[in-house]
């Protein structure tokens, strides 16, 4: 007959090597983990750089998009106009929607938005919440992402691009819609 202090020996032997097993596997699953976080984060990098690019960034038109370039230096020789249609105003990224007025004009984030929002409507989906949005642009759904989102869609809703007929539920306005004009 085995001794007690036999069978607790056993099965603290069974139990360490149970416990430096799942240290292997942790340690392994971390080490993925940690490449995975890395090449999200080099990801979030790029995808940030490219709006830096695409987005306009100062006055004198350094990293604007061409559009945006043309509007600045015709607004810059005496106080006139902007002669390029839909080009967004300098210090104003959202300008008020009118008829003609292409997506082209808000800067890369903001046609995501509509974008997602005309693709519901095309697919009679109707109208979205931020939060679905977040989920849509594969964001990480936390209040900070949901709200950025929300500031966004109410500065479209401000400016005609967008309705919020209930609340915090976003759609296109009113004769906007197509990526290249309203109509």
């Amino acid at each position: 007959m085995p001794s007690v202090v036999g069978l607790l020996e056993q099965r603290e032997l069974a139990a360490r090597r149970r416990v430096g097993g799942l240290r292997e596997e942790a340690d392994r699953i971390q080490a993925e983990l940690a490449v995975a976080e890395q090449e999200w984060k080099e990801w979030a990098i790029a995808r940030s750089r490219v709006g830096e690019v695409l987005a306009p960034v100062d006055e004198t038109g350094q990293g604007q998009a061409p559009a945006v370039r043309a509007a600045s230096a015709a607004e810059g020789q005496a106080g006139k106009t902007s002669s390029v249609p839909g080009a967004a105003k300098p210090k104003s990224q959202v300008p008020v929607w009118h008829e003609g007025l292409a997506w082209t004009a808000l800067s890369v984030d903001y046609q995501r938005i509509l974008q997602a929002l005309d693709d519901r409507a095309r697919l009679g989906q109707g109208m979205a919440t931020c939060q679905e949005m977040a989920v849509l642009f594969g964001m990480d759904v936390v209040p900070a992402r949901v709200e950025a989102l929300r500031s966004k869609a109410k500065r479209l809703v401000a400016r005609g691009w967008l309705a919020e007929s209930a609340p915090g539920r976003f759609t296109l306005a009113q004769g906007v819609a197509g990526p290249v004009g309203g109509s």
